[in-house]
């Protein structure tokens, strides 16, 4: 185990086989089973902050001011939160009050109509 970061004790109840599992690992690494627990709980962690759901929960969370700034970067990482929070001041900021140009015709040209009727989806189907 690391020794150069603060540690903290924790006591939970797991499945009897569960604990024999990560014995055996611990046995056959020649670990102890504290930093097989603490290898298996960082892989789950990281695997989680990485998924796209989570991060979509905590995105929500953080921009209905549920979760706060230094919990969402404990949650899913430095990156990602100044993401969020870069995304959160655009959503937080009032709209620009931009009207549209008026010297541009974007139609500028002939123009093209399509039916639906004559696409190749709907003999397909």
């Amino acid at each position: 185990m690391s020794a150069d970061r603060e540690t903290q004790r924790v006591h939970f109840h797991s499945p009897e086989h569960l604990i024999e599992r990560v014995d055996a690992i611990a046995t056959l690494f020649q670990k102890d089973r504290t930093d097989v627990l603490n290898e298996a709980l960082r892989e789950y962690v990281d695997e989680i902050a990485n998924d796209d759901s989570f991060q979509e929960i905590v995105a929500n969370e953080y921009y209905e001011n549920r979760l706060d700034f230094e919990t969402v970067k404990q949650l899913v990482g430095a990156d990602t939160a100044q993401r969020f929070r870069l995304l959160k001041r655009d959503l937080d900021s009032e709209p620009l009050d931009l009207s549209a140009p008026s010297d541009t015709d974007i139609y500028a040209g002939e123009r093209h109509t399509v039916d639906p009727a004559d696409s190749d989806v709907a003999t397909r189907e």
